[in-house]
């Protein structure tokens, strides 16, 4: 039986691609000990691919005082699951994994997040990032003051729905795609690493 498709557009070939995105999937693959299939596909318009991961990298890689790393994945997962995109929740569920330090967190989140085992202030920040992701024609200065009474500023709610909205345009793409998630995603975070 042959492997399923990656995507069903072409995916170039690595030599193919021009040096910094070559070398961006290598480090990638090198950390990861694999090459997430999102980097593959989206390498077929390396203009696109390069903006996409220049903002992905500016809203996920940081750490504020009102926003965790494993939080901004929270947030990814919870507004992937709303919107369908099996790669997403699966991918950064397996970073949430690892960020939280929690094998639980993510299939609870990608469930139903009002259910999860979050704090009250992580229940009101997803409620936030799924009304953008849905509603955010109906977002008003109601929802600004209970986020900032759960002690989220103007920065953290901006990141909050910035997030929301990048992933929401990233599950699109995936699912237009028809992105296939990576095998070894699934395991990441819920069983330790082979020596």
């Amino acid at each position: 039986m042959s492997e399923p498709a990656v995507s069903r557009f072409p995916v170039p070939e690595l030599d193919d691609l021009p040096e910094d995105i070559r070398e961006r999937i290598a480090e990638v693959g090198e950390k990861a000990g694999f090459i997430p299939n999102v980097f593959l596909v989206l390498a077929r318009r390396p203009e696109e691919f390069r903006a996409f991961f220049t903002y992905h990298d500016a809203l996920m890689e940081k750490e504020t005082p009102g926003l965790s790393k494993a939080e901004r994945e929270m947030i990814v997962v919870a507004t992937s699951a709303r919107n369908q995109c099996q790669y997403c929740v699966i991918a950064h569920g397996a970073i949430l994994r690892i960020r939280a330090k929690n094998p639980y967190l993510a299939d609870q989140l990608a469930t139903n997040y009002r259910k999860a085992d979050i704090s009250a202030r992580q229940k009101a920040m997803l409620d936030f990032a799924i009304k953008v992701s849905w509603h955010a024609e109906e977002v008003d200065e109601q929802d600004y003051r209970l986020l900032n009474e759960y002690g989220f500023d103007d920065e953290d709610i901006w990141d909050i729905g910035a997030i929301s909205a990048f992933f929401g345009l990233s599950n699109r793409l995936v699912n237009l795609t028809s992105m296939r998630t990576n095998d070894e995603f699934y395991l990441m975070g819920r069983v330790p690493p082979k020596k």
